[in-house]
Order: structure tokens, then C-alpha cells, then sequence
């Protein structure tokens, strides 16, 4: 007897439905984008005890005819797409023909659309994938398709759902995306109790972002703009952006599409990236504020995540992430989207080069913006009122007393810490990395307002800098603002493919890895002799440290080296861009002055003024910030407004 046999229509059905149907969201996502491709301006979706008990979409699109509304419930139907090329540039939504038949195996299912024009419409009821009726009716142009008790006939795969709570949170954010992807149409979200969401269409993604999230989450974003890169069609596939000669992304530049075949008429492949990304301020403990959308399709990819993560590296601290609503176009022929059922899943032609597009075109923004990280100050509700501008904080006289001020700057007499500051460093090391502070010499303007024209008011704890200017009051971890400096300094140099001094040392230090830091090793070792460090193999899994960076004391050399390798060994990049990122990070914070070490004017306006020039001058490498207190935050602390 033959242990292999046909699955009947009915078991088939239910698993399919199990690759495509996976929860009530996962219902509302195929029947919204089917909503979208037939051009609807309007989508209304109203759930009930969190999509389990009954889900409804309703939209004023195309409508189909008696005939179509039959077509479209039987497996592998589709309008979308005719031959096998078509699978190559595909620009709908949806396009596999599985989702109406699947969805309706596993509910109560109900269609009615009607056609603009025809007098009536068709109506399709449907049980557990088996048709009850089809009969004529009076339904308004568009479609409307129910879908109720969602897995009453699979009992097992009804008791995996979640609670009501949190399936309805999975509907509420499927929508919000699908809303910000589509400003043009107006969405509507109901739920027994009203409306958690109700858009009217609007012009653009900003006007959207606005309804969506409101004003004040809107002010702590950054608008990309419309950046678009262009490269030769006989690219090769592999291969990344950031080696690519004449790689810039353009600002304002027009993207093929406005033109259409101009970019293939020039043998030309484009990609454009738009949207919003998130100050480095805001900081989320999970990734769900994070919204990819490629070529209007809503994704989840590990390439993109990846690339935005990359970007905001030495921006926000390990294990937060930023809030991101970003647009990725591309010709249709660069993607394939036929990869998984659910159609969120995604494989690119050119991986590398969108991974770094993207990656690059973020820092970059990143970079132009600069913003200084405000700490959150909690006031009652209140009037705003208008706010008077500050006049310019005076510098206390030479003779002022201590107790003039809460927080008082150090003696002259403490001097004696090992800082980079000063004519005379003590003691001094071979060939600094780090320049001086040329205290006689007059430096440049600050580049970031925020930070410009800062006066420091004195130290607290001999580990943050006070200062203040016009635009409120500032709290720096003294740490953190040289970190910063150094990072940069040592990231500029080794980018323009420049070594850095090292120190000798008077005995070699003797360094055991283990295993896998080993391998990290070998993968790293020429960066790191690049770095100031001198290395040489000493035995089985051992290596002799002979010299170390300039700035970084005897002390610090083994835990840089162990963080570093560790750095590699958790997380490996090849990348000879990330690695520079890495160690540069590391290196800066072990040569960075330290806390609990007192410091005078002079050398806290040196810092204050190195770290205005930096790029990123709100956070230390690792992500910990500089603080300010706005005035109005202020005036909000003391309930003045």
C-alpha cells in the first residue's frame, strides 16, 4: 500500500493558509493591500475582540464584476501578473493569487463589491472554503469583504493567538504603516469602542507623519529629504557602494521615475531614499518604530535593519534603536519579492551596494543635523506663553569667590593628572596622536549653534562641565566630550589611509587569547598596527604588545585590546570602513580623560570649543549624551509656563 498520497482541496487549503494567515493581522494586511492595488482612496477597517471575533475592510476601489468576484476565491487567481517575466518587476502589492482562497478556508468569509457604474453589485458567501451563495446586491462602489471567526475550524491553530490586547495591537500597527506608505488615501481604523485611527488623504509623508504621530514627535525627527545614487547598469552584483568610484548620494536630484526610461536610456540603474529618521535623542528599547517600505511594499529586512543600525553606531547606545520611517525605491528588476508567502520578505540584486547606500546616506544626514540631546523635564500642563531671548552669559571676573557659584572651576594647582591639555602634558609621550590645544592660537567658529559661544560655568563632582549659553543651560560628562573628540580625530586620520603614532613600550606586554579571539585577531591585526599598536605572535594563542597608541596608558593597553577583540569576536565585520568605526571608538575612549578628575577654565573652554567642530557633537561614540536644559524647559521646570 502507497504511504504517499494527495492531500485533498480542503487540508491543502488550510496549509496554505497556515504560510499566509498567521494571526488577524496578518488577514488585514493582505486584504489592505488588495485594497491598494485597486486604487482605493479610502479604506475603512473595523475589528472586533482583536480581529479573532471579526474582521471587515472596506474601500471605494475598482470593484469587480459577478465573475471576477468567483475568480478571485480559487487558488493561483490573480490580476497582477500573466507570465513568468512578470515575476521579474513586480509593482503591485499583491501578486500570488493565494490569499482571498487561504483566508477563506479558515473563517467565515463574506465578499461584496460592485464595479462604478454597474447597477448592481455581487455578493459571495463562503464557509470554511466552501461557497453558500452568491447572489446579486445593493453595495456600494468599491469592495467590502468580512471575515469572521478566524480559525473556528482549527481549534489548534485558534489557541496559538494571542489575548485580544495584543492581537489588536498587531492590527493597530499593520495599519499605521500601511497609513504612512499612502498618504493619498484616508484610513480609517474602528474598534468596538471608536476610532483608533482616521486620516484624511494629504499631500505628502510629512502632512501624514503629522496626523499619525503628532507635532511634537514630528519636531524630533529629520526629513532625509530625496536622496537618489546612480551607477552603471553592468555593475557587478557583488561589490560594495562605498568603493564604488563617484558613489555620492544627491540631494534633490531627480530620480528616474519623474522621466521615465531616461535612466535606462543612459544605462543607468538609481536608487532614491526618503523619508524620516529620528534625532539621536530618541532612543527605543525595541525595534517597532522602525517602518521599511520598498517601492510602497511594507518589508522586513535584516539587510536594511542592519544598515540602520550601522548608521546610527557611535550615535545612540548598544541595544536602543531609532525611530525610522524610510522609503526605498529601486527599478523593479533589482528586487525579487516572490520569496516568501507573506510577501515581507525580500532579496536584492545588489545587496551590498543597498546595504551601503543606505548605511552612508543616513550618517550623512545624521552628520548635517548635529542635535544636542535634551534631557526630558516632566511640568503640568500649562499656557504656552511667548519665551524672552536670554542675554549672553557673563564669565565670572578673575577675582570672583568660589561661592559665587554652585559649581566652582578647579584651582590652578590641581594640575598635576595626566591629561592631553596644555603646552606641557605630564609626562609627556612620544609623538601624540591627539594635537594640542592650541590655547594661544584663535580657533576656528564652532560649526554647531547649539554648542557655539558655550561658557563654562565650572565643574560638578569634577566630572561634568556646567556651561551655558543662549540657548539654555548644558551638562557634559567630561568623558563623553573628549571621547567624541578623539573618535573623530582618530577616524579622519585612518580613513585618509594615514598611521598613527604609537608608544613604545619599555617591556612588551603579554596578551593570551582565546580561541575566538584568535581568529578575531587575524581578521583585524593589520588595522590595528595601523592604530599605533605594535604586535607580534609569542607562543600558542599568545601575542607580545610591544607598543600601544600615543594617549593611551600602560594601564588601559589590556582592557582596549580585550574590548576590541571581543567587539569582533560578537559582532565580525569585514568591512574595512566599520572595523576603522570600531576600534577608533575604543581607542578614544581609553585615552579619554576620565571622571573624578578636576579640570580648569581654560581647559574646559578648549573642550567645550573641540567638541562644537565635531560631526556629532550630542553623544560620545558608545551613545552616552550631552545633556541641555532648553530655556523653555526651564521656564517649564519652574512652572513659569
Amino acid at each position: 500500500m502507497p504511504r504517499i498520497a494527495l492531500l485533498s482541496e480542503e487540508v491543502a487549503s488550510q496549509v496554505a493558509a497556515g504560510e499566509v494567515v498567521e494571526r488577524p493581522a496578518s488577514v488585514v494586511k493582505e486584504l489592505v493591500e488588495n485594497s491598494v492595488d485597486a486604487g482605493a482612496g479610502r479604506i475603512e477597517v473595523l475589528i472586533r475582540r482583536g480581529g479573532i471575533s471579526s474582521i471587515r475592510v472596506t474601500d471605494d476601489g475598482s470593484g469587480m464584476d459577478r465573475d471576477d468576484a468567483l475568480l478571485c476565491l480559487e487558488r493561483h487567481a490573480t490580476s497582477k501578473i500573466r507570465t513568468g517575466h512578470d515575476l521579474a518587476a513586480i509593482h503591485t502589492l499583491g501578486f500570488r493569487g493565494e490569499a482571498l482562497p487561504s483566508i477563506a478556508s479558515v473563517s467565515r468569509f463574506r465578499l461584496a463589491t460592485r464595479e462604478h457604474g454597474a447597477l448592481a453589485g455581487t455578493e459571495v458567501l463562503i464557509q470554511a472554503g466552501k461557497i453558500e451563495s452568491v447572489r446579486d446586491c445593493g453595495e456600494a462602489p468599491g469592495t467590502q469583504i468580512e471575515v469572521r471567526s478566524l480559525f473556528y475550524n482549527l481549534p489548534a491553530r485558534r489557541k496559538f493567538l494571542r489575548s485580544e490586547q495584543t492581537e489588536m495591537s498587531h492590527v493597530a500597527a499593520l495599519v499605521t504603516h500601511y497609513a504612512l506608505a499612502n498618504p493619498q488615501r484616508g484610513f480609517v481604523l474602528s474598534v468596538s469602542t471608536g476610532n483608533l485611527l482616521n486620516v484624511e488623504p494629504v499631500s505628502g509623508v510629512r502632512e501624514r507623519f503629522y496626523q499619525v504621530f503628532g507635532q511634537e514627535t514630528l519636531e524630533q525627527m529629520v526629513d532625509l529629504g530625496d536622496i537618489v545614487t546612480t551607477f552603471p547598469m553592468h555593475m557587478p552584483v557583488s561589490g560594495s557602494a562605498s568603493r564604488l568610484r563617484g558613489y555620492t548620494p544627491e540631494y534633490g536630484a531627480k530620480f528616474p521615475s519623474d522621466h521615465p526610461g531616461e535612466a535606462e536610456e543612459n544605462g543607468e540603474v538609481a536608487y532614491r531614499l526618503t523619508g524620516f529618521i529620528s534625532r539621536p535623542q530618541v532612543q527605543k528599547h525595541t525595534g517597532d518604530s522602525i517602518f521599511i517600505f520598498l517601492n510602497g511594499r511594507l518589508i522586513r529586512d535584516k539587510t536594511l535593519r542592519h544598515a540602520l543600525s550601522e548608521a546610527y553606531r557611535n550615535v545612540i547606545p548598544p541595544g536602543t534603536f531609532p525611530m525610522a520611517l524610510l522609503f526605498l525605491e529601486m527599478p523593479f528588476e533589482e528586487v525579487d519579492v516572490n520569496v516568501h508567502p507573506a510577501k515581507t520578505e525580500v532579496r536584492f540584486r545588489r545587496q551590498n551596494l543597498v546595504h551601503d547606500f543606505l548605511r552612508d546616506s543616513i550618517r550623512q544626514k545624521l552628520s548635517e543635523h548635529r542635535p544636542v540631546s535634551t534631557f526630558p523635564v516632566t511640568a503640568p500642563p500649562n499656557v504656552v506663553m511667548p519665551i524672552p531671548s536670554l542675554p549672553r552669559p557673563i564669565a565670572p571676573p578673575p577675582g570672583a569667590e568660589a561661592g559665587a557659584f554652585p559649581w566652582r572651576p578647579q584651582p590652578q594647582a590641581s594640575e598635576t593628572a595626566r591629561l592631553p591639555f596644555g603646552p606641557n602634558p605630564l609626562p609627556p609621550l612620544p609623538g601624540p596622536i591627539f594635537p594640542e590645544p592650541p590655547f594661544e592660537a584663535a580657533t576656528p567658529a564652532p560649526a554647531n549653534t547649539d554648542l557655539a559661544e558655550l561658557r563654562p560655568l565650572g565643574q560638578f563632582k569634577e566630572s561634568f562641565i556646567v556651561a551655558t549659553n543662549s540657548e539654555g543651560l548644558f551638562i557634559i560628562d567630561q568623558h563623553v566630550a573628549h571621547e567624541r573628540v578623539l573618535f573623530e580625530q582618530v577616524l579622519k586620520r585612518r580613513q585618509s589611509r594615514e598611521r598613527l603614532e604609537g608608544q613604545q613600550l619599555l617591556m612588551p606586554y603579554i596578551l593570551r587569547l582565546s580561541p575566538a579571539q584568535q581568529v578575531a585577531f587575524e581578521q583585524i591585526k593589520e588595522e590595528l598596527e595601523m592604530d599605533g599598536f605594535e604586535l607580534e605572535p609569542f607562543g600558542h594563542f599568545t601575542i607580545a604588545v610591544k607598543a600601544s597608541p600615543a594617549g593611551v596608558s600602560p594601564g588601559e593597553i589590556e582592557k582596549l585590546l580585550q574590548e576590541v577583540l571581543d567587539n569582533q569576536e560578537r559582532e565580525p565585520v569585514t568591512g574595512l570602513e566599520e572595523i576603522q568605526r570600531k576600534i577608533a571608538a575604543s581607542v578614544a575612549c581609553h585615552a579619554a580623560i576620565k571622571v573624578n578628575m578636576p579640570l580648569d577654565q581654560r581647559k574646559m573652554q578648549w573642550l567645550l570649543e573641540a567638541l562644537s567642530r565635531t560631526e556629532s557633537p550630542m553623544t560620545c561614540p558608545h551613545g552616552r549624551p550631552v545633556v541641555k536644559y532648553s530655556m523653555r524647559e526651564i521656564l517649564k521646570a519652574f512652572h513659569r509656563i
